[in-house]
């Protein structure tokens, strides 16, 4: 019987193990360049963990189970709380600002769709202990430093950015009880993912009152810092959050990314502990899911039981990345081809060993090396053919009839098809 992988899961074959890899390393790439140390933790944790940053209901959202020891454990479905626990635990002693990142393997028990499986691998980068819209526009930036590294224009992507506490203000301000505030938010979250009168309607539902309903659709249409002034009154604490844009929005003028960005009230981001700048990445035709997105962080670390400390930070999944740029055309003509630099051939029936002992010396001065198991047969064609298909830079024809009396090797230089005799002590040292 035929076991097949489980439903949101993905086998990794060579060919998508290449896509995965070239991925991975890019994110490693651009965060070290960006002066982010890589972290990771492990793969399970406390139940209560996850339940202390998303509520009790996050449990019907990951995959948990309990131990021989009775203890609730939970495969991460993000890595956010164990950075916070791993910084807690080390608070004292760790330089900041804290520049960390990572690229775990994480678990969601959701329906998978496009753009979204169970099991997916996902770059993360924050910054701990900078209490300045400074570090929000360095981790925008570096996550549009990977984005263009890879082709993506600002034709292609957009970064839409809000503010939590700008929201959070105005909603305050026109009456909204703070007990209101983290539905309200899964709400708002979901105002361009919904039909406009479908939205309109469960908010009237959750608000009631039509006016303010009113209020709190022009704020989420505005679409310009410019045009805030005009919603709410000056002097009023929401322009703290509004300044606080503007000068984020001067930094990413001046890091040369701000063709790339758009302010866009209508981003809430819909977890509850955001305070300040939020962000996310969609593509312009917006007919994916976001591919990532972040936010400053001010509570997060008090929450597990740490200091109060500021953080911002950001997530981006491989799945979305991935289709955008199958679709663009952006994929296959980046990922670096599989190449050998020696393929070694046998021109004759026997004296295998020569071509182990070859290949192992190349193999152990850092070059890819390999031969054909078909070299047995003696067939100097099938060789040089299956050298071509590997994509061989040079090819070695080892033999009696090559070698002779003078222990030279033939170099074949697969693209141009020209060879040259090389004494096998003269090739080694040259090496």
């Amino acid at each position: 019987m035929k076991v097949p992988p489980v439903k949101g899961t993905r086998d990794f074959y060579p060919q998508q193990m290449a896509v995965r890899n070239w991925i991975v390393d890019g994110w490693k790439a651009v965060s070290l360049r960006n002066g982010f140390e890589e972290y990771d933790g492990p793969i399970f944790e406390y139940l209560k963990m996850f339940q202390i940053k998303s509520g009790d209901e996050i449990a019907e959202q990951l995959f948990s189970l309990t131990d021989r020891g009775g203890r609730e454990l939970a495969i991460r479905p993000e890595i956010t709380p164990t950075l916070a626990r791993m910084v807690n635990q080390q608070i004292n002693s760790l330089p900041r600002p804290i520049k960390w990142f990572s690229v775990p393997r994480l678990c969601r028990a959701e329906r998978p769709q496009k753009g979204r499986l169970r099991e997916f691998f996902q770059w993360n980068i924050d910054i701990i202990g900078v209490d300045d819209v400074l570090a929000d526009a360095e981790v925008i930036f570096t996550t549009v430093d990977y984005l263009r590294s890879i082709g993506l224009k600002p034709e292609d992507i957009q970064v839409r950015i809000s503010s939590r506490k700008l929201l959070a203000t105005f909603l305050s301000d026109i009456g909204i009880a703070e007990k209101q505030l983290d539905s309200l938010y899964a709400l708002l979250d979901k105002y361009k993912k919904i039909p406009s009168d479908t939205f309109e309607k469960i908010l009237l539902e959750q608000v009631s009152d039509s006016a303010t309903v009113k209020k709190i659709l022009d704020f989420m249409a505005v679409d310009s810092l410019e045009q805030m002034d005009e919603i709410v009154n000056v002097g009023n604490d929401v322009r703290d959050p509004v300044i606080d844009l503007k000068v984020l929005f001067s930094y990413l003028d001046v890091m040369e990314i701000r063709e790339y960005c758009v302010f866009d009230p209508s981003i809430v981001r819909g977890l509850a502990y955001y305070t300040g700048v939020v962000f996310e990445i969609y593509d312009r035709a917006s007919e994916l899911r976001a591919i990532g997105g972040g936010g400053r962080y001010d509570d997060l670390l008090k929450q597990f039981g740490g200091p109060q400390i500021t953080g911002t930070g950001m997530g981006m999944g491989d799945c979305v990345l991935e289709i955008l740029l199958e679709e663009k055309g952006l994929l296959d003509k980046q990922l670096p081809k599989r190449q050998l630099d020696y393929f070694v051939a046998f021109a004759e029936k026997s004296g295998g060993g020569t071509i182990f002992n070859i290949v192992a010396k190349l193999r152990s001065k850092g070059y890819k090396a390999d031969f054909s198991y078909k070299y047995k047969a003696g067939n100097l064609a099938k060789q040089l053919k299956e050298a071509s298909n590997r994509n061989a830079k040079n090819c070695i024809i080892i033999g009696e009839e090559f070698m002779g009396k003078n222990n030279e090797l033939v170099i074949k230089d697969m693209d141009s098809g020209e060879q040259e005799l090389v004494e096998v002590a003269k090739f080694f040292a040259q090496l």
